[in-house]
């Protein structure tokens, strides 16, 4: 059994685990109403395994060394975690970047990194004997949680704009969630999920707001460091919307770094949507919080939000780790999609293509050198917004079922 507590901070308060403790009740005073979440809780455990365990990490006996669940019988039987990390050849060599790495996230069983958070919060719910969960998604966390609700036979409502990709509705649908399209965008359903959770009794999966989220996120880091391991990254560049996952992968370095088992952290880069720079724009302007951007708007949809709801945290763990960000243009997104799969084999979504067009921008801003050992965090499949892979592409025309046909379109 995993003994921990909660620690704001913000300011530092530690509390106890309750089902119904999500935020720090003194800092969440100040919080505005849509604006970003005030007395976000990290999750402290009180004892870190001294050594690796000797097990694949997405088995029962890995995740329960690093996680806080009473047990490992509450984690669903479904395996989350343990993809691959690749070395991308094709891309090292336009790149000439020879150390640079691809964590391959697409391969988890709805096709993203937020599976890795489902996990824990419904491993959570479990424990606490709670059979629905509600969350509030552009649709990556919605089909995640879909996906993990599924196989530990509990039931999760999900609130995700209307305009969220077809894909990722049929996708959230398939497994059986209760999908309510809110005609309104990713802020509204956040504030909506919330209110139903509070009325209705529901446990509340909203990115952010839930500490398990940021800790469940956590295991890719745990994981890319085992990897590397006796040695360590440089920097790894993480698409970044509300900032969870820039922050899970911060607790995980930080963990391993407190146990003994890396030397330790990479700098953490930050990529954004020019339409959608929330995060970045504070760090570049040296803010300790952020301005909401009004109307923001991506091809990633998966990054598209006015408020990042976890950016004070993410602020803080970005700039620790010596860390900056980057805002990259939707076309440049677009064409990282076919850029990345042409050249490692891996299709990627837009948000999770932004990590490659994320790092162009790096290299020529200094802000990574060639020779470093480098990750790029690939968050999603492809396979969820098809759409958006076509701007990059031409389908061909049919050619006639003759063998000159082909000889005239490829030559020989």
């Amino acid at each position: 059994m995993a003994e921990f507590s909660f620690r704001c901070h913000e300011c530092g308060t530690c509390y106890a685990e309750h089902p119904e403790r999500l935020v720090c009740p003194s800092c969440a005073r100040t919080q505005q109403p849509g604006g970003v979440t005030r007395g976000v809780l990290e999750v402290i455990l009180d004892r870190l395994p001294d050594a690796w365990p000797q097990a694949p990490p997405w088995s029962a006996e890995y995740l329960d060394a690093f996680l806080p669940i009473a047990t490992s019988a509450s984690l669903p039987r479904l395996r989350v975690g343990g993809t691959p990390l690749l070395e991308g050849a094709g891309l090292r060599r336009e790149l000439d970047m020879p150390d640079l790495w691809l964590k391959d996230d697409t391969r988890n069983p709805s096709g993203s990194t937020k599976d890795r958070a489902s996990l824990l919060v419904v491993a959570k719910a479990v424990e606490y004997g709670i059979e629905t969960i509600a969350t509030a998604s552009t649709g990556n966390a919605a089909t995640a949680l879909a996906a993990v609700a599924a196989a530990a036979g509990l039931r999760a409502v999900v609130f995700v704009p209307a305009s969220a990709p077809r894909a990722k509705l049929v996708q959230m649908l398939a497994y059986g969630a209760r999908v309510l399209p809110v005609d309104g965008t990713y802020d509204d359903a956040f504030e909506l999920c919330r209110s139903a959770c509070l009325e209705l009794g529901w446990y509340n999966r909203n990115t952010a707001l839930n500490p398990f989220t940021v800790e469940g996120k956590k295991t890719v880091a745990l994981e890319i460091a085992a990897e590397l391991a006796p040695g360590c990254a440089d920097a790894m560049l993480v698409p970044t919307g509300d900032g969870v996952i820039v922050a899970g992968v911060a607790k995980g370095f930080a963990d391993l770094v407190e146990a003994g088992l890396i030397a330790r952290a990479p700098r953490l880069i930050a990529v954004q949507p020019e339409g959608s720079p929330a995060i970045a724009r504070a760090l570049r302007e040296g803010q300790v919080t952020v301005r909401p951007q009004p109307g923001a708007a991506s091809v990633a949809d998966s990054l598209t939000v006015e408020v990042p709801r976890n950016a004070l945290l993410a602020l803080k763990r970005i700039r620790g780790s010596g860390g900056s960000a980057v805002t990259v243009a939707d076309d440049a997104i677009c064409r990282a999609i076919s850029r990345l799969a042409r050249s490692t084999g891996v299709f990627a979504e837009p948000a999770a293509a932004a990590a490659l067009a994320g790092l162009e921008v790096a290299l020529e801003h200094g802000l990574v050198d060639r020779e470093e050992r480098v990750v790029l965090l690939v968050t999603g499949t492809g396979l969820k917004d098809i759409p958006a892979a076509e701007r990059s592409i031409t389908i061909p025309a049919p050619i006639a079922p003759r063998l000159d046909a082909v000889v005239e379109r490829l030559g020989r």
